[in-house]
């Protein structure tokens, strides 16, 4: 009997061994090291504890033993890597005296327990403690069946932490791919895409489920190429394999241009393709990365626009105080006191012209480093705009023929609510509604400016019956530099300042500002700003 139950006992150990050793699954390992250990020599609890990167021994899996107990068992455990052994296991003496307290401290009845090393090499990963109740002692044969179970439980949970670690770092990559900023995109050999991350999907207008299996040439869609040669031209003349590669570096491959979205819109991209090879130099992966170059190619063409603009805006105000001044000077010359009030005029305006184009270029540099200054106070609005409209109106009696006159209405409801603001900051938006008003109605025609109360706002808004502005260029005006592109603005004096600092100090009041248009048929600017409690209703301007 005994001979068949040994026999019985190696056939399961066997077939246990190679049930375990199929697995990759560490914690379905580790229940099943564990189910097997406590069923081949009849205990009746167990558990498996690890070793963690610091070292340090943690319970991973446990079988009937209540959870809150298992941490009052830790004395089993505790410096056992560094005790003796005797045949691959730790002194029973040793153990059972621990068990004997442990048990005791977690009040559960647990009378013999035989201890199972899990050793991989020299290296100790854990161990396994099987437990019982009741029963005789752990016999000789008991201990022999646990030693020849331990190299394979050690290799079966070796593998399954390995993997466990590769899995782990798979989702760290796949993790750093997904919700990287760039886009990232794998082909295999054949170009057909592998990963499409999130950041891809948002540029390209492709979501991940759409890309994935088609060719990379039905993705990445060129519609301009700036710079470099695209990923099937370059191919087809040899790279990478042919290519001469930098001192060990990969043969990366660099394209830059305006990529076509799956809408039909376009993006300006730089894409870098970096081939991965396999030791005979076969291409394995081709590893893109995409980055949206749009806003370094809006500063680009910012700053080749600030100088083209600020040079002429310049010149135009220094010539003509030059050109005066010179004319005055001459003393060959006796010029009449109408001719020298007139001249005096023109460099008395075109001074406050490079004035006004100074402070506009201060507070735009204010702006982009995040600190436009403002004195709040209290701040009428409808009295403002009747103090500039009368003060645009005087300039509009200026002896000139040629210039068209503007006629001017205000008109604001009784008892205008006070705002909080900064009295000359919101004083500079107005003025430049009005200007623009004045400047882009070259024909003449009625300037309003009236003011609504609603709720939570009030709302004030500048209209002319001038040249209008079309609805594509409506959502650009109020950016840096920017003006529309057609004859009459172009015959227009202007920096592209004013709707951006207006719409800054709008927005930094807490408000907003936009524009309705029609091409031909004037424009109507309007910013509105927060009522707060503070501020009250004051009687109408006189």
């Amino acid at each position: 009997m005994l001979a068949d139950f040994r026999v019985r006992q190696r056939d399961y150990l066997l077939e246990i061994s190679r049930a375990i050793t199929s697995q990759l699954d560490l914690s379905v390992v580790l229940r099943l090291v564990l189910e097997a250990a406590v069923e081949m020599v009849a205990g009746q609890a167990g558990l498996i504890v690890l070793q963690e990167e610091g070292g340090s021994l943690a319970v991973r899996a446990s079988l009937g033993l209540p959870d809150p107990v298992l941490e009052l068992l830790s004395p089993l455990w505790t410096d056992l890597a560094d005790r003796g052994r005797e045949g691959g296991l730790w002194r029973s003496i040793d153990l059972e005296r621990r068990l004997m307290l442990a048990s005791a401290a977690a009040g559960v009845a647990l009378r013999q327990v035989v201890a199972l090393p899990l050793s991989f090499g020299e290296q100790t990963v854990g161990a396994i403690f099987v437990f019982r109740r009741w029963g005789g002692r752990f016999s000789t044969n008991d201990r022999q069946v646990l030693a020849s179970f331990a190299d394979q439980a050690a290799i079966a949970v070796h593998n399954a932490q390995l993997y466990e670690q590769v899995s782990r770092e798979k989702r760290r990559l796949d993790a750093i791919i997904e919700y990287s900023a760039d886009g990232v995109m794998i082909l295999d050999a054949a170009h057909r895409i592998q990963v499409f991350n999130r950041a891809l999907a948002a540029i390209t207008g492709w979501s991940a489920a759409e890309a994935l299996g088609r060719e990379h040439d039905q993705i990445v869609r060129w519609a301009r190429i700036d710079s470099g040669t695209e990923l099937s031209a370059a191919e087809a003349g040899g790279w990478p394999l042919t290519a001469s590669v930098g001192r060990g570096r990969r043969n990366v491959l660099y394209v830059e241009g305006d990529l076509r979205r799956r809408d039909g819109s376009t993006v300006t991209v730089g894409i870098t393709y970096a081939p991965l090879l396999d030791r005979e130099g076969r291409l394995v992966n081709v590893i893109v990365n995409v980055h949206d170059i749009t806003r370094f190619r809006e500063a680009e063409e910012l700053k080749s626009t600030f100088v083209s603009v600020i040079s002429h805006e310049l010149k135009t105000p220094v010539a003509l105080i030059k050109g005066y001044a010179g004319t005055l000077r001459r003393e060959d010359a006796h010029w009449d006191e109408a001719t020298l009030r007139e001249s005096l005029r023109v460099i008395e305006e075109e001074s406050d012209r490079l004035n006004e184009l100074i402070d506009n270029l201060l507070d735009a540099s204010r702006l982009q480093a995040g600190a436009l200054p403002l004195k709040m106070g209290e701040v009428a609005l409808d009295a403002m705009a009747r103090r500039l409209v009368t003060r645009f109106r005087s300039a509009q009696q200026a002896p000139d023929d040629e210039k068209p006159r503007h006629r001017f209405e205000v008109s604001f409801p009784d008892h205008f609510p006070l705002v909080e603001g900064d009295e000359a900051r919101l004083e500079q938006v107005l003025s430049n509604l009005l200007t623009n008003a004045i400047k882009y109605s070259p024909n003449g025609g009625t300037i309003r400016v009236r003011g609504q109360v609603l709720p939570d706002q009030v709302v004030v808004t500048v209209s002319d019956e001038g040249i209008g502005i079309a609805p594509a260029e409506q959502t650009r005006i109020f950016d840096a530099f920017y003006r529309v592109d057609d004859a009459p603005t172009r015959r227009t004096q202007g920096t592209g300042l004013g709707l951006y600092l207006a719409k800054a100090v709008v927005e930094a009041h807490g408000g907003r500002i936009w524009v309705e248009s029609e091409p031909g048929q004037g424009a109507a600017f309007s910013f509105s700003l927060p009522l707060t409690q503070k501020v009250t209703a004051h009687p109408p301007a006189g």
